[in-house]
């Protein structure tokens, strides 16, 4: 029910997640991002708290390997959990439950990690990471958008998908890109079409929140 693809930007340092879910909201219980320390994907029979856990080991001076065993460790249904993470050097680590739903897979990639579950094939998730790692963008979130792209084209889930989300990183303190489309019919496509209105508004947002006196206004009543 669940697909994501978790990866640290090597030319940025940027962590970034993309996802998608025959749930709603998806992003807002299974995407988890902290700058400069590392980005968890925490899916499947969700329990959110796994990624704020695998984050904190990482904040400590764990490994990527080592704070998601410590996380899981603690975790009363490992199990029922389908967890990934990327580390800030890169490593990434994985963990597919015995019980995952259905067909699912995951693949630790160059600072990527992909995971889905109730596939329509195990192969999805190669095309998942794939799309990512052949795409020409120099947009991180382009990158990330193309891989989920190609995995939906290679069979995607095995149901409908109804929510889709893509969470990044920057060199602040707060997510320089957080878009959500937490219910539609068609979550990829109106996930792009946000991507295309942020897109170029991305820096000057950032911008408002380190140096408002250097931050353009789009001239709207309220404007924030």
């Amino acid at each position: 029910m669940t697909l994501s693809l978790i990866a640290r930007d090597p030319a940025t340092g940027a962590f970034g997640i993309v996802i998608c879910s025959s749930s709603p909201a998806v992003a807002a219980r299974c995407a988890h991002v902290r700058p400069g320390v590392g980005v968890v994907a925490s899916q499947n029979i969700t329990n959110p708290a796994l990624g704020t856990a695998v984050l904190d080991g990482l904040a400590a001076g764990s490994d990527a390997s080592t704070a998601l065993k410590a996380a899981l460790a603690q975790e009363d249904f490992p199990d029922h959990r389908q967890v990934t993470v990327v580390d800030a050097r890169g490593a990434g680590g994985a963990h597919s439950g015995a019980l995952s739903l259905g067909v699912h897979h995951h693949l630790v990639g160059d600072q990527a990690v992909a995971a889905g579950n109730l596939l329509a094939d195990v192969s999805v998730i190669d095309a998942l990471l794939t799309g990512y790692t052949d795409s020409g963008s120099t947009d991180f979130e382009r990158r990330l958008l193309d891989g989920l792209g190609a995995a939906i084209e290679a069979g995607g889930e095995a149901g409908p998908v109804h929510s889709a989300g893509l969470l990044v990183t920057g060199d602040v303190a707060w997510p320089v890109t957080d878009l959500r489309v937490d219910f539609a019919d068609d979550p990829y496509a109106d996930l792009e079409a946000l991507w295309r209105l942020w897109q170029p508004q991305k820096d000057d947002y950032r911008v408002r929140g380190v140096d408002p006196t250097r931050a353009p206004s789009y001239g709207v009543a309220g404007d924030l």
